[in-house]
């Protein structure tokens, strides 16, 4: 787990304001924390398809889905522990955010939505790093026991965008995500969401 290469691939670290916000409703927390894992699992699902020829991507996408899944069951049962009722919740602007910089020419898109799902899987990591310290223990041992998946994910979306795009492309994908990234997380957001920005 290189919590290290994590802070220095993001540009910026989660506002305390964020932390402050996620603590004070939880509920919404894990409902969007179980949306989320089930939509990593679905994106992951999705890349298999398209990209249905690159080995490599489809190898480490099963196990990503597979996995992702499993976080999804793990937070659905911590949620129904806690009594926290399933209801609607509006996705975060925040993969929207992030997809509008990928191209649209192949093989471009495909570097770019690999180095977008490098940017959700880091900032996942440092979220759950930033909380840790402020749960429960319940909570707070599952959040720390994401990290290392959440790390592994985000260093294997990456190795895949080196691998299908050249080196400088590649480089220059993250610098422009980057900037993009560290917009949406330290701008204000209207509601509170995992990948949100600071509370308005």
């Amino acid at each position: 787990m290189n919590l290290p290469e994590i802070h220095d691939f993001l540009g910026c670290r989660t506002p305390s304001a964020w932390v402050d916000a996620a603590l004070a409703d939880q509920e919404t927390l894990l409902i969007d924390h179980k949306n989320n894992e089930f939509k990593a699992a679905a994106t992951a699902m999705a890349l298999m398809a398209k990209y249905s020829l690159h080995l490599d991507l489809i190898n480490f996408m099963s196990r990503l889905a597979r996995e992702e899944l499993v976080h999804h069951e793990q937070v659905l049962r911590i949620m129904k522990k806690r009594r926290v009722p399933l209801r609607a919740v509006s996705a975060a602007r925040y993969a929207s955010g992030l997809r509008k910089v990928v191209r649209n020419h192949e093989p471009a898109k495909l570097v770019d939505t690999l180095v977008v799902g490098a940017f959700i899987e880091a900032r996942s990591c440092e979220r759950f790093e930033a909380l840790v310290p402020h749960l429960d223990e319940e909570l707070g041992k599952f959040y720390f026991g994401l990290l290392k998946s959440e790390a592994r994910h985000y260093q294997g979306y990456l190795k895949l965008a080196y691998q299908y795009g050249e080196a400088a492309d590649v480089d220059a994908v993250i610098e422009k995500v980057r900037a993009v990234e560290r917009e949406l997380i330290e701008s204000p957001d209207e509601a509170f969401r995992f990948h949100s920005g600071v509370p308005a």
